[in-house]
């Protein structure tokens, strides 16, 4: 059966490529984390899993548990790291899909710690990171708590500190002010963690921005002050969208520049023309008649709504692209269906490719563009396309 013309291509080959670039910007002895949490920013985990694991990734990150079996599902040797934390009940499902946790509470360390015992695993062969909040106060211990973390990683104790994590909030601000604090605060964590005695592997810290801005070589210096290695977590490059900033504010504005020309967009956004009609002047287009017609007009049917993730705010104020062209919106973007005005483009017919995100001829549609627009950024434009949308490998 023939079915819903919306769909989402992903090119897999663009997300290997982006992942060797961003590892050829790793500081020595380094590693990237592909960060594939949130379904892979909207980009699928089925598809981006492999993608990622062909293209070297020995480490992965997700939201949940959820997420990291069905990640787990997807790749036999990868570390799989489920970055949003753990709620109770869930040390079970960790050890029995070989999972590494991010913690910060006490009482996730009790249901590791239990699930660990009651598995028969030995001292020190659960591996987890311990997240310090530097900043940001959604997640992770200050330095108030941080002692009583570290007394639970005793000697009998089956937990190990692998790595210590954190994330920076304000990496794209150019000042780099928040970063700075914040690598102060990680300092006094660190030697309280030295103090106790304990030595991770990982520095776990640093996003897209840090590596296409070089922030990463302040990271490794302080990674190796500590004995430890730099674990970095690119997100959005990876999909081949570079964090906004001004390059000649950063601090390595060629690379910020050679980044911009090398990373390639993963996803296209499409959809097809399902009916055309001709209006007259004084139709009105679509809920409550935000849109009237002052001259004939012809109208193009896209099967793609506000359901599949369109913003219902790009009404009457964005286009796509219809044969090469932009096609302007026409009323409001319904639930299923959106309209747009072919009235200046030749011989559009019903079936016709419409790219609603991605390139068509000499134009392109970005996700900074319908971030623009919608006031918000490409991190919800990617999220936010529906499960209906099919995602397909291309």
């Amino acid at each position: 059966m023939q079915t819903r013309p919306c769909w989402v291509e992903i090119r897999t080959q663009a997300l290997e490529d982006n992942f060797r670039y961003l590892s050829s910007l790793t500081p020595a002895d380094g590693e990237l984390m592909a960060v594939l949490k949130a379904d892979a920013y909207g980009h699928s985990l089925a598809l981006c899993v492999p993608a990622a694991i062909r293209a070297g990734a020995r480490w992965i990150a997700v939201t949940s548990v959820e997420e990291g079996m069905a990640a787990r599902a997807l790749c036999a040797d990868a570390r799989v790291m489920v970055i949003g934390g753990i709620i109770p009940g869930q040390g079970e499902a960790i050890i029995a899909n070989h999972l590494t946790a991010a913690v910060w509470e006490p009482f996730q360390l009790d249901d590791l710690e239990t699930a660990a015992r009651a598995a028969g695993m030995g001292p020190s062969s659960l591996a987890v990171h311990v997240e310090i909040d530097s900043g940001m106060s959604r997640q992770g211990a200050n330095l108030e708590h941080l002692q009583a973390l570290l007394a639970r990683f005793a000697p009998d104790s089956p937990l190990r500190l692998d790595g210590v994590m954190t994330h920076l909030f304000a990496a794209d601000e150019s000042d780099g002010q928040a970063n700075q604090f914040q690598l102060q605060y990680m300092r006094q964590a660190l030697h309280r963690i030295e103090d106790a005695g304990l030595y991770p592997d990982w520095l776990n810290i640093g996003s897209s921005t840090a590596l296409v801005s070089a922030v990463s070589g302040e990271l490794a210096a302080l990674a190796a002050q500590y004995g430890m290695k730099l674990m970095l977590r690119p997100g959005l490059a990876l999909y081949g969208v570079v964090p906004r900033f001004l390059p000649e504010d950063g601090p390595n504005p060629a690379l910020a520049v050679a980044a911009h020309s090398r990373l390639e967009p993963v996803l296209a956004w499409k959809t097809r023309v399902i009916d055309l009609r001709q209006i007259p002047a004084g139709a009105v287009i679509g809920y409550n008649g935000t849109f009237v017609a002052t001259e004939p007009m012809r109208l193009a049917l896209l099967p793609a709504g506000y359901a599949d993730g369109i913003f219902r705010s790009l009404g009457n104020r964005f286009h796509f692209l219809v044969r090469g062209q932009r096609a302007p919106l026409a009323g409001r973007v319904s639930m299923d269906h959106t309209v747009v005005d072919v009235t200046e483009i030749a011989d559009v017919a019903v079936g016709d490719e419409v790219v609603i995100l991605g390139t068509q001829g000499e134009e392109t549609v970005s996700a900074y563009d319908h971030a623009d627009a919608a006031g918000t950024i490409p991190w919800e434009v990617f999220t936010r396309i529906g499960p209906r949308v099919h995602r397909v490998a291309v």
